[in-house]
């Protein structure tokens, strides 16, 4: 942070900061209710994790331009943890366990614990997360009870008024960005207009006798408070019993990771968006997730992680100090304290077209097809993780995308010394072997193979003029081929750069190549 903004006062802060808190609030607020809708949660809870994502970890991140809140990332676990646990109050603590672990994360300074997954990986697990979300949305845009699961339940019971405020609002959704006019008015995000326009479209239908009227079930329930006592009572407090549940267990667990790897992910794009390119505490901001999370699970809220929709808008809004999330937190809690009986007249439908955009970006064509011209290493992996979070489960789905990841790198790592094939050895009277910096074990059967495929009458040069490690296995193997082999194949073995003695970074054998008569130096 610069000088100067050190020494800006609280009120100049206020004032160059409250129109993009304002713009904020405005594009969280059917985010907050739409994750709640996706997660299988109360309303209520969504907005209350925007709330604490606002005020308690704004005030202690780091982060001038990231926004916290519920994350769509989050929602197929939080779905699949509820419809296991048969209850919100359970599922919570796994929300309190989540909070503990990041705490814990930040205060052992594991900030740098995204940078070790693939980005294949974390890139395939969004797009299942993608997915997932618009499988489970599609019934609220039908305004149907039933699933994707049964097609013939799913489209015998479509609600005309509920599909209609849905094409409506995903019409807004998509054509508003793409008109430069509308586009660039920063109070109206295009999913709040798309809201207003549910909201108003099922309002005509009940004021004129409509069957297009959309059922009471369909819209949002929040609870209306008329006093404080009551406004109190709407919180809802976790059920500690859930701490003897080995699912509520690895529920917060996955929770932890997940949330952790999309916030420092998140806090790399945000500082990459702040004008003044202040550099967060990672650590910091995992201790300050760890709070929120915590906070937000006592007081029944869903879990929440740094958000790159919120943070993006935040920063085109304009916003240069953390203030604006703080202010978008304080402005979810007067909304649900002075007019939650306008959020109530929100169809789920449009909340439902939100959603399916969100998950169509997450899991986009277009990323597949960037994938797959990076080529298959590249490719298996994200398709793998795409596949089994869909078909299995979020963590099994990002573990089979790790194991596959982990099998490729290691069959890089093995011919990355060098691997040539029997035909390119077939045409060449005179090869060059250039080992790698690093020639370890995991090398050898590469090393090996080529070795055995070199032709009777051969010149070959091995060259370790670049190698500061090779290991002791490999050293014999080449041995063995330039004194053996080699003699009794009639090749021409010279070795480069070799040295007597490989002990690197503490490792205690000292090896040298050993050469007779059939390998120069």
């Amino acid at each position: 942070m610069k000088p100067h903004q050190k020494k800006q006062p609280l009120g100049s802060l206020f004032k160059s900061n409250f129109a993009s808190g304002l713009v904020v609030f405005l594009v969280a607020l059917p985010l907050c209710l739409g994750i709640a809708l996706a997660s299988g949660a109360p309303p209520l809870s969504g907005v209350l994790a925007g709330i604490v994502g606002g005020i308690v970890i704004g005030s202690l991140s780091t982060s001038h331009i990231s926004v916290s809140g519920p994350a769509a990332g989050l929602a197929a676990i939080i779905l699949a943890a509820i419809t296991e646990l048969g209850s919100f109050e359970l599922f919570l603590c796994a929300g309190l366990i989540a909070g503990a672990i990041q705490l814990l994360l930040g205060f052992i300074r594991a900030g740098s614990l995204a940078e070790y997954i693939p980005v294949s990986v974390i890139e395939g697990m969004l797009a299942g997360i993608g997915v997932i979300i618009i499988m489970k949305q599609i019934p609220f845009a039908l305004g149907s009870s039933g699933s994707l699961a049964d097609p013939t339940a799913l489209f015998a019971d479509i609600h005309t008024g509920s599909l209609l405020v849905a094409g409506v609002s995903m019409a807004i959704l998509i054509v508003w960005d793409k008109i430069p006019v509308l586009k660039n008015i920063k109070a109206l995000p295009a999913a709040l207009v798309a809201v207003g326009a549910g909201i108003l479209m099922n309002q005509w239908f009940i004021a004129s006798g409509s069957s297009l009227t959309i059922p009471a079930g369909q819209l949002v329930q929040l609870p209306v408070p008329d006093t404080w006592r009551e406004a109190a009572a709407m919180l809802t407090l976790p059920n500690f019993s859930g701490f003897g549940n080995s699912y509520v267990w690895m529920t917060g667990i996955t929770i932890a990771i997940v949330a952790s790897i999309e916030t420092l992910l998140c806090i790399e794009a945000a500082d990459r968006l702040d004008t003044h390119r202040r550099i967060t505490d990672t650590n910091r901001e995992l201790r300050a997730q760890g709070a929120g999370n915590i906070v937000s699970s006592l007081i029944g809220g869903l879990p929440i992680t740094s958000v790159v929709v919120r943070s993006s808008a935040n920063a085109n809004a304009g916003a240069t100090h953390k203030l604006s999330a703080v202010i978008h937190g304080v402005l979810l809690l007067v909304c649900v304290l002075a007019i939650p009986f306008i959020l109530n007249m929100i169809p789920l439908s449009t909340l439902a077209a939100v959603l399916l955009l969100v998950g169509y970006k997450l899991a986009k064509p277009a990323t597949l097809l960037h994938f797959w011209h990076k080529g298959l290493y590249q490719f298996i992996p994200f398709a793998a993780t795409l596949a089994a979070v869909v078909a299995l489960d979020l963590l099994k789905g990002v573990g089979i995308g790790l194991a596959i990841s982990i099998i490729f790198i290691l069959q890089g790592n093995m011919k990355r010394a060098y691997y040539l094939s029997r035909e390119e050895l077939a045409e060449a009277d005179e090869i060059s072997l250039e080992l790698a910096e690093e020639v370890s074990f995991l090398n050898k059967a590469a090393i090996k193979k080529t070795l055995k495929n070199i032709r009777p009458g051969s010149k070959v040069t091995i060259n370790a003029e670049r190698s500061s490690y090779i290991a002791g296995d490999v050293l014999e193997l080449i041995e063995d081929f330039a004194n053996v082999f080699a003699k009794e194949n009639d090749i021409d073995v010279v070795l480069k750069g070799f040295k007597s003695d490989y002990d690197h970074e503490g490792r205690d054998h000292h090896s040298h190549v050993r050469v007779g008569h059939s390998a120069s130096i």
